[in-house]
């Protein structure tokens, strides 16, 4: 059976799919939304299938199954454009819930929206292209992307019943059609079922067969589904997708690569009202450690009742209660919570000088009946669906949103902290031991909720992805955790547990290990006045890239066009050779004309004035542009074709060349892009300053990596085992790294009688993201695993070598090549511009260690160095 997704991982390891943005697609969509790597890798991959697949099937079906908050409606708008430019302008946007209806619809319409897809203005060459909302594709504009926005419901409706001025079967009779279903998993209501017969099939009316009678009205149309829950281990929906599931990121990578909050249960014996104000107090306690840090992020909490009748009620409770609140209900809360965070909440109130009477002061303020919203009603107006989409917008005061089922779908808002269950009910199937299925949506709430609130305190971080998982003892790490706050109920937690490891988003087994310098170590002069020397990353201006590079200039780009020729011969018969000739002539495109040249680039999006000065800040204008020797002017195209077509091109073979000439320079361009660089001078930090003692948070077996945070000092694999604790050298209590990180210890272990004759002090210590640095071609962070500090004996300078080692799996040799030139070079390319009296330092790098593949060369790198 073929296996799409499969087949295009395949091709991309080979190195068939090239995964770099795509400028027609970045340029279009809102500047304010990073495209994220994978998103990246989802328009690549959809590029390929559609334009290079050899097994491409018609008509075209596909399913990107994305991860909840993985920015699927991103990658819709993105995908959308592609077909826009291969000529497709009738789109209908269809989803089983009315309230993802408006919510898109504010995403792909409301330019004055904060959650508003694409840019400012859309457009190819000097086309402008306008987003219309439409009931039918009768009369629309084909240079308008056009959009039927529909529930699936409501398109089988329409379509089995329908009604004037809506759509039709024979509006798809002679047009191409897009469709794109969001939270595609409603429309299988068929394939879920028993396997059905032929006849069967062709005779249900359904909305998965409404859908299909769509799609294959004409072979050009597609049908592209979005799903973050599509039931994959189902055998009929595994079979149905085999051939169609183009992209899976599902919630385990999502939460593997960082872009996930961290999930804590927190099980408290106490009312529901109790609960709530115990999210309530962690909630404010949240809102200012963002404040400390200059962040004006407003955290929310939901409260989530098992019918509307309770959640109706408890809305009027708790506004009520909150209203009369006293401080002897904050203090048994207190009182009540015996735990590590509460514990940290109220000791950050008493050292900041903040007094249950002024916490309360401020929850009443901040937690009014004004700042409380529900969302449960079937008449809930467009208005209050919008008002929670947009709870992250500065002038959005809410902070708690009351619910029951209304929000599991489609809910869009990164600052939901705090999920608080009203209700200690359990519907697991004991016989079997399924987790139970309002668990399982729990679960998916969750889901929901841990999409990463974006922050960062400075350029260094990655905005969208957590940043402190190697220090949980943070303050703030309260900022990237949703804490689930449910009755204790131990039974039911672990169910929920279980359901959560299912769907990816909790790690099966997690440890904490705290980090601790040996009492010994802290003690030596090295720790308390050494140094480390690192160098920072700096915005690369690109003043000194005035021009194109030569490769660029330099190049005759290649053409060609069919000649039209076409001959006709008997069976068994030498076809005629004919008169036609094929030719080739070598032009100027300056040649042709400015014009042709400024429609070319107008056709472009990549070559926007204000996108090429990305690239090259100095350049005037696009006359300078085409004009300039740096640039345009010489450059040079060939064109192959019949005789007068390559001595004589017409203004449109002119144009044709030059689109596909600018194609071309355009990948040297963003080849040659540079945004940051690493300094080639290192700045000295204490030792004591940049190697802390904290807590980190490890996954147990999740990887392949069976030893990642098992101590050293315990492991079971007796050719790793060392007991640490007597190793004075060794500066942390124990060593939680890989097996290849735990094989570098063990040989410096070994080379440590070689060293120790050279050296009086020798010091090897684990980064566990303590420091980074930056490689110098392009800026990009980099955390050595390791550093071994060597201080020479006997020298009236004291010589000390500080030295960057990377223990390195050899399946990412090649992935990550360009850390090990990095380290190679720092040697010859770093500067210390401090100097010290009676101290010299030297910084090497050495060429990565791996037990089996590289051992040798980094031994004789290590003896060179340090040794020889």
């Amino acid at each position: 059976m073929q296996n799409l997704n499969s087949d295009i991982s395949s091709a991309i390891k080979l190195g068939f799919i090239k995964i770099e943005p795509n400028s027609d697609i970045v340029l279009n969509l809102n500047p304010k939304f990073t495209i994220r790597p994978y998103q990246i890798e989802a328009f690549a991959r959809f590029k390929y299938y559609t334009e290079q697949y050899p097994n491409k099937n018609l008509p075209v079906h596909l399913l990107f199954h994305m991860a909840t908050g993985s920015g699927k409606t991103l990658v819709m708008a993105g995908v959308i454009l592609d077909l826009y430019l291969k000529g497709y302008r009738n789109f209908i946007f269809f989803v089983n819930s009315t309230s993802i209806i408006e919510k898109t619809k504010d995403n792909f319409l409301n330019t004055s929206s904060s959650k508003y897809l694409f840019n400012d203005t859309i457009s190819f060459g000097d086309k402008r292209i306008n987003i219309v909302e439409v009931d039918n594709f009768e009369a629309v504009n084909s240079d308008d992307i056009n959009i039927v926005f529909t529930t699936v419901q409501g398109l089988h409706t329409k379509l089995n019943t329908p009604r004037e001025n809506s759509l039709t079967y024979e509006d798809f009779e002679d047009k191409k059609i897009v469709l794109l279903s969001d939270e595609a998993h409603h429309i299988n209501a068929d394939t879920k079922k028993r396997k059905l017969t032929k006849d069967e099939a062709e005779d249900i009316i359904s909305w998965e067969g409404t859908v299909n009678k769509i799609l294959y009205s004409n072979p050009d149309n597609y049908l592209i589904e979005f799903t973050a829950t599509a039931d994959l281990e189902n055998s009929n929906i595994k079979e149905k997708y085999a051939d169609k599931l183009l992209f899976n990121y599902d919630l385990k990578q999502f939460r593997l690569d960082k872009y996930s909050k961290d999930i804590q249960l927190l099980q408290s014996d106490l009312e529901p009202f109790e609960r709530s104000l115990q999210a309530v107090i962690l909630s404010q306690y949240r809102r200012k450690v963002f404040q400390d840090n200059q962040l004006n992020i407003k955290p929310v909490i939901l409260l989530k009742s098992k019918t509307i009748a309770d959640s109706k009620n408890f809305f009027e409770e708790f506004t009520e209660r909150i209203n009369s609140l006293t401080e002897s209900e904050i203090l048994h809360i207190k009182e009540k919570n015996q735990n590590a965070i509460f514990e940290k909440v109220f000791k950050y109130f008493e050292e900041n000088n903040i007094t249950i009477q002024n916490l309360l002061i401020e929850i009443k303020e901040d937690f009014n009946i004004d700042k409380c919203i529900s969302i449960n009603s079937k008449d809930d107006n467009d208005q209050k669906q919008l008002i929670i989409n947009s709870l992250e917008d500065l002038t959005n005061e809410y902070r708690v949103v009351f619910a029951v089922d209304k929000l599991n779908e489609g809910w869009d808002v990164l600052n939901l902290f705090d999920i608080v269950r009203l209700y200690n009910t359990r519907d697991s199937d004991h016989k079997s031991g399924k987790i139970g299925k309002t668990t399982m949506s729990e679960a998916q709430l969750i889901g929901r909720g841990a999409r990463y609130c974006p922050f960062k305190l400075d350029d260094s971080q990655e905005l969208y992805k957590r940043k402190y998982d190697d220090d949980i003892e943070t303050p703030l790490r309260i900022c990237e955790e949703l804490y689930y706050h449910s009755a204790h109920n131990p039974k039911y937690i672990s169910e929920l547990n279980k359901a959560l490891e299912e769907i990816g988003l909790k790690a099966p087994k997690t440890i904490h290990r705290e980090l601790k310098l040996k009492d010994k170590f802290k003690e030596t002069e090295f720790y308390k006045s050494g140094l480390i020397f690192v160098n920072e990353r700096k915005p690369y201006d690109r003043s000194d890239i005035s021009e194109l590079p030569l490769s660029a200039r330099n190049k005759i780009y290649s053409v060609s066009f069919s000649t039209g020729y076409s001959s006709i011969s008997r069976v068994f018969e030498e076809p005629t050779t004919g008169n036609v000739k094929r030719s080739s002539k070598i032009h100027s495109i300056l040649s042709f004309g400015e014009p042709v040249i400024r429609k070319a680039i107008n056709k472009l999006v990549f070559y926007r004035f204000n996108n090429l000065q990305r690239y090259y800040p100095t350049l005037n204008s696009i006359t300078d542009f085409i004009n300039s020797e740096k640039f345009l002017k010489n450059i040079k195209v060939e064109i192959n074709a019949d005789v007068e077509t390559a001595e004589n091109p017409s203004k449109d073979i002119q144009l044709k060349s030059v689109l596909q000439v600018l194609e071309e320079i355009s990948k040297y361009i963003k080849d040659g892009f540079i945004e940051f660089k690493g300094s080639y001078e290192f700045i000295p930090q204490n030792i004591s300053y940049v190697f802390k003692e904290k807590t980190v948070n490890y996954a147990i077996n999740e990887g392949s990596d069976k030893e990642y945070g098992i101590p050293q000092t315990s492991s079971s694999e007796t050719n790793i085992y060392i007991d640490l604790s007597n190793e004075d050298w060794y500066a942390f209590n124990d060593n939680y790294g890989t097996s290849e990180e735990k094989y570098l210890v063990k040989f410096i272990k070994q080379a440590y009688n070689s060293l120790k004759d050279k050296y009086e002090d020798i010091y090897l210590l684990r980064n566990e993201n303590h420091f980074k640095l930056y490689d110098f071609e392009k800026g990009r962070e980099f955390q050595p695993d390791f550093v071994l500090f060597l201080k020479e004996n006997n020298s009236d300078k004291s010589l000390i070598m500080q030295s960057f080692i990377e223990p390195k799996g050899k399946q990412l040799f090649e992935k990550d090549i360009w850390k090990q030139k990095f380290l190679l070079d720092i040697e010859k390319t770093h500067k210390v511009s401090i100097l010290f009296n009676n101290k010299e330092y030297k910084l090497i790098g050495l060429p990565f260690f791996n037990e089996t593949k590289s051992k040798n060369e980094f031994d004789n790198s290590l003896k060179e160095h340090f040794i020889n």
